[in-house]
């Protein structure tokens, strides 16, 4: 009878044990509904148009022709996104709190998770980066790079061209630190199809470097046309300039002064010839941001006007008799060679991106637009039409958000975030 209590009392204790533990699950799975829906509350990522590489991060491999709300719960468990980097099929994440996500075609390594994979269908931290605080991103067309507050340079993807920096042309699956800045403070580095350029931090000489794919000039380290190098070279023109951004795409590369001159080299624009060294745009704005597509360069003046050059139907096309040697300031300045973005009169843009061949850009009311190519469904308004003007695409999102835009080749995504909270 005795042993019969005591196995019953142990029973109930048994009991009681389970029960508290299921108790305890649904609370932590409680909690963790609670927070992602205040995540959710706090910010919103929207992406549209190509999708068969999974660079949506829908989990599904299709394209989207109208702005998806991103609800995974990888996002959920992360502190805020401050910034995303685009490329060719993937996606680069960087959080507040200096981590890293990446998702999308993963199949040279460009995403860092340590394999070669053909589809990350949901955004995945980059693990070997935890150690370090990651302040800047930047995406190829299939290689990735990735800026420590350190001053540290990690590269990874396809490296065929050089374009890793690592003195050879291998490719690498996990971020590999570029030792040639080891003693040096890295800034920024910008990825674009074959080639990568790297800005340094508080540099008055050698300031800007470029490896990788130079044989449209877009690596502006000499005069002479390249092939490639695998190893960083000074980006010559800029001895007495201060650079404060750098972009590249496709095969083409510019750069941002801290006067808000705008510098551009590689591959000509239509009707114009190669630029192997920098030529600085001239006009007598001032340009606050520049993004690159393949065939037209987007910029944003400090009063939040939008200027193109290049393009077909996206822009005009430059004159080159309007473009300067770095070091030669024009007496006059013209601006044939520039077009407003049309549509835009009296509206201020405060931010901008270009795709490979289609922009997007966010006024200040917090609405975002989009034109272009439109094959893939990138505007996201719902068709498969081009654009020659900006039109508004329909996210249903506070209007009290504070916006951001970026443009991969041929898909678009957009990062909402309460004014009070916004990253810059």
């Amino acid at each position: 009878m005795e042993g019969e209590l005591v196995h019953g009392i142990v029973g109930e204790q048994k009991e009681k044990v389970v029960t508290d533990e299921r108790s305890k699950e649904t609370d932590d799975e409680k909690n963790k509904r609670q927070e992602y829906h205040h995540h959710q509350q706090r910010q919103r990522i929207w992406s549209w148009g190509a999708g068969t590489d999974g660079q949506l991060g829908t989990g599904r491999l299709e394209d989207e022709h109208f702005p998806q709300l991103l609800h995974h719960s990888s996002l959920s468990t992360v502190p805020p996104i401050s910034s995303l980097a685009c490329g060719g099929a993937h996606v680069i994440a960087s959080t507040s709190a200096g981590k890293v996500l990446t998702w999308g075609r993963g199949s040279s390594g460009q995403l860092g998770h340590g394999e070669v994979v053909n589809h990350g269908l949901y955004p995945k931290p980059v693990t070997c980066l935890d150690p370090y605080f990651v302040t800047h991103v930047s995406a190829g067309w299939s290689h990735s790079g990735f800026v420590s507050d350190s001053g540290c340079l990690f590269t990874c993807g396809d490296g065929s061209f050089g374009q890793l920096g690592h003195g050879d042309y291998t490719s690498h699956c996990s971020p590999v630190t570029v030792s040639h800045f080891a003693n040096q403070h890295v800034a920024q580095i910008a990825c674009g199809m074959r080639h990568s350029l790297v800005l340094l931090k508080d540099c008055s000489l050698n300031q800007v470097y470029g490896f990788g794919s130079g044989k449209r000039g877009q690596l502006g380290v000499s005069k002479d046309r390249i092939k490639s190098i695998n190893l960083p070279q000074v980006v010559s023109g800029f001895e007495d300039v201060k650079i404060v951004e750098i972009a590249a795409n496709g095969d083409h590369s510019a750069a941002l002064s801290v006067d808000g001159h705008l510098y551009t080299w590689g591959r000509g624009f239509k009707g114009c010839a190669d630029a192997h060294s920098p030529r600085r745009l001239d006009s007598c704005l001032s340009f606050a941001k520049a993004t690159l597509g393949w065939n037209h360069t987007l910029a944003l003046t400090g009063e939040g006007e939008v200027f193109m050059v290049g393009g077909n139907h996206l822009g005009v096309l430059p004159d080159p008799q309007n473009f300067s040697p770095a070091k030669q300031l024009p007496v006059n300045s013209r601006e044939a060679n520039v077009e407003k973005a049309p549509g835009l009169d009296g509206t201020k843009i405060v931010d901008i991106a270009a795709g490979a061949e289609h922009s997007a850009l966010v006024t200040e009311n917090g609405e975002v637009k989009a034109w272009g190519w439109g094959e893939h469904g990138q505007l996201g308004l719902g068709n498969t039409c081009d654009q020659a003007s900006p039109l508004t695409v329909s996210l249903h999102h506070d209007q009290n958000a504070a916006t951001r835009v970026y443009c991969g080749s041929g898909f678009t995504f957009a990062l909402t975030m309460p004014s009070s909270s916004s990253q810059t």
